[in-house]
């Protein structure tokens, strides 16, 4: 049984602040729209295995069972949830930046 995959508020607009820096900032739109894609294909994967990644360590994520998904240079920060076969997507964002800072603010 496949499990349905949401976005969160937050997460939709992390995908638009990655898609307008690479193609406004960098100037790559076809870049950003590559990225994207690639991202969206690795998130829709989730509907089947969604544990097959990481346990996020820190508290409070690590009890509400957080894993992080790499994507080329983004991690995609999601909690599985069995009892109603549901993925949330809670953040993307480059995965040289702090994970906990932005787990906590916004």
């Amino acid at each position: 049984m496949k499990y349905r995959v949401v976005m969160s508020d937050q997460a939709g607009q992390d995908v638009r602040a990655i898609f307008e820096y690479i193609a406004f900032e960098k100037q790559a739109p076809e870049t950003a729209a590559g990225l994207i894609n690639r991202i969206e294909e690795q998130i829709l994967k989730l509907e089947e295995m969604p544990h097959r990644f990481r346990e996020f360590e820190g508290e409070p994520w690590k009890t509400r069972g957080l894993r992080v998904m790499p994507v080329e240079n983004y991690l995609v920060c999601y909690i599985p949830e069995d009892n109603t076969m549901t993925v949330t997507i809670i953040r993307i964002f480059y995965s040289g930046q702090n994970i906990d800072k932005h787990l906590t603010h916004k």
